[in-house]
């Protein structure tokens, strides 16, 4: 009985070995089109399983045992085909702790129950034990990020140190919106960029058909270009499947659409073909990948106005990682336009100074009373430290890192305790590695807002309220709010800082608000400062967060 049992149980066990090794990973219980041709290999090793095993006599107390020793020897054949077919099966596969030959459930000498638990044990014997080798990647230092370029498009200056110096000289660019005729409204102000070109950057066809904000972007980006001294020499040499563009949009094409739907009130034919693509935010991104060549990461992010520090943030990231070596990352936004200046008046969120539109942007001033709407686009050139040394580049300053939160609270309102934005702060510090004390210099989101202002001050004093040397300034007291470029025209001001060893003052700020301690603002004329880190804030409707850190490279 006992060796009937066992001839049985060999039968099925070799027949289940075949039966997995030979499957391929499909089902159990699906077979392959060349059955005959698997039940004839079954059959030859089961003969010599069959005829390669002995029966030593054995009593009935120790059937368990007979049928254990019985299937090692059975195992041989399996284990003969299974290696010539890349597996590893051996007896102990089947014999461990949870052995179908262990398990009450199952019963040699009649009908096979169905197990109640034992299935997990079944699924163990019947599966062949497949060692998975993971290849773990050698321990690399991490690579570290430079800003090797810069190129702004802004109110008071088309490069990095016109536009720099306009602002150490106090120099604001608030004037009257001369773009259309807005007498009908109540805010007719606004930071509005005066006598731009596009010579000798974009094609005049282009020109005429793009939404400025991607015009904005795309003469920043050949400029950061140019600024880092990437040649058209350089270029060639480039490994362009290693060079990306990330740079956003808060509002992405306005006037375009906006054109298209004042079209579309005549016929659908009057609409402009490129309505839909020179819309959407990416879009300034892409064509500018296409004129350059650049096949790596390229993408744009929208979060409001927290945009720029989003794609600067998620750009190093990306050389961090590996990814890309070389990344022209940052924002763009156009939207002095009537459907943009509206809007904004809508939600009573725009200043109404305008007999005086030079004081009108205030942060921390009691009499601010909204933001200042400007337009315009940032770009900086990030560069993996070893392949920007390669090339021989001007390293401006280092990105340490940064970090995103989100308020959670409300769309357009900051959290009362400022909860998000601490949180910010300290994850950006901890990411980076960067100690509280040595952050003496911070360019704030500060819009010049009622709210936004004290609840931003208030956490940045949580944060570092202990720095002695701590000076905090605002560039929207200058050029007004840039929406989804402004966070990137600061990163501009803040590495311009640090290359100068000067900070901006702030301007308009004549009666602080009550519990503002000017020992930490920045005043109305320019500071001499050592800049050791440098945080960036930029925050955006939505609850949007974010904080990006600089440092002079060494």
């Amino acid at each position: 009985m006992e060796a009937s049992a066992s001839s049985l149980v060999c039968t099925w066990i070799v027949a289940a070995c075949m039966s997995v090794s030979c499957r391929n990973d499909q089902h159990p219980s699906v077979l392959s089109s060349k059955t005959h041709t698997r039940w004839a290999r079954k059959r030859r090793l089961l003969s010599k399983c069959n005829a390669s095993t002995s029966f030593p006599g054995y009593g009935r107390s120790t059937a368990t045992n007979t049928i254990e020793g019985f299937m090692s020897s059975c195992l041989s054949p399996c284990d003969r085909y299974n290696s010539s077919n890349g597996f590893s099966l051996s007896s102990s596969d089947f014999f461990g702790a949870a052995s179908l030959f262990r398990s009450g459930n199952v019963h040699l000498g009649g009908r096979r129950r169905r197990p109640s638990r034992s299935g997990e044990a079944m699924a163990i014997a019947i599966q062949p034990s497949m060692e998975t080798v993971t290849k773990k990647k050698p321990p690399t230092k991490q690579r570290r990020v430079v800003v090797t370029g810069m190129g702004v498009e802004t109110p008071i200056g088309n490069n990095p140190n016109d536009f720099y110096n306009n602002l150490l000289e106090g120099v604001s660019g608030i004037t009257e919106i001369e773009a259309f005729d807005c007498s009908n409204y109540p805010t007719r102000i606004a930071g509005e960029i005066k006598n731009y070109s596009t010579n000798g950057w974009v094609a005049p066809k282009l020109s005429k058909r793009m939404d400025r904000f991607m015009l904005y972007m795309l003469t920043a980006g050949k400029k950061a270009l140019a600024d880092g001294g990437i040649t058209e020499d350089q270029m060639d040499e480039l490994d362009k499947t290693r060079c990306g563009v990330l740079i956003g949009s808060a509002m992405g094409g306005m006037k375009v659409f906006n054109d298209a739907i004042e079209a579309l009130r005549v016929s659908y034919r009057k609409m402009n073909p490129f309505c839909v693509p020179f819309a959407t935010t990416n879009m300034g991104s892409a064509m500018l990948a296409m004129d350059l060549g650049w096949m790596g990461p390229n993408y744009s992010i929208s979060t409001a106005c927290a945009t720029s520090n989003f794609c600067i943030l998620n750009a190093a990231n990306h050389i961090i990682r590996g990814e890309a070596d070389v990344m022209l990352c940052g924002g763009s936004d156009a939207v002095i336009i009537p459907i943009g200046l509206g809007g904004f008046v809508a939600c009573r969120a725009l200043s109404e100074r305008n007999n005086d539109p030079a004081k009108a942007s205030r942060p921390w001033d009691t009499g601010r009373d909204g933001f200042v709407m400007g337009e315009g686009a940032g770009v900086l050139l990030l560069e993996e430290l070893e392949h920007a040394k390669k090339r021989g580049a001007t390293i401006y300053a280092e990105f340490l890192g940064g970090s995103f939160t989100c308020d959670a609270y409300h769309m357009t309102e900051p959290h009362p305790q400022g909860a998000g934005v601490i949180l910010c702060i300290e994850k950006a510090l901890s990411q980076a590695g960067v100690a509280r004390e040595d952050v003496n210099y911070i360019n704030a989101h500060a819009t010049s807002t009622p709210a936004g202002d004290l609840k931003e001050y208030n956490a940045l004093l949580h944060c570092f309220g202990k720095n002695q040397d701590l000076r905090v300034n605002s560039t929207k007291s200058m050029i007004g709010h840039l929406l989804g470029a402004a966070g990137a025209v600061e990163a501009v001001a803040t590495v311009q800082a640090i290359r100068t060893g000067w900070v901006h003052p702030n301007i308009n700020l004549d009666n602080p608000d009550e519990g503002v301690d000017t020992k930490v603002l920045v005043g109305p004329k320019k500071e001499k400062l050592e800049v050791k880190v440098a945080l960036s804030n930029s925050f955006g409707f939505g609850g949007h967060n974010s904080s990006i850190l600089f440092a002079p490279f060494q």
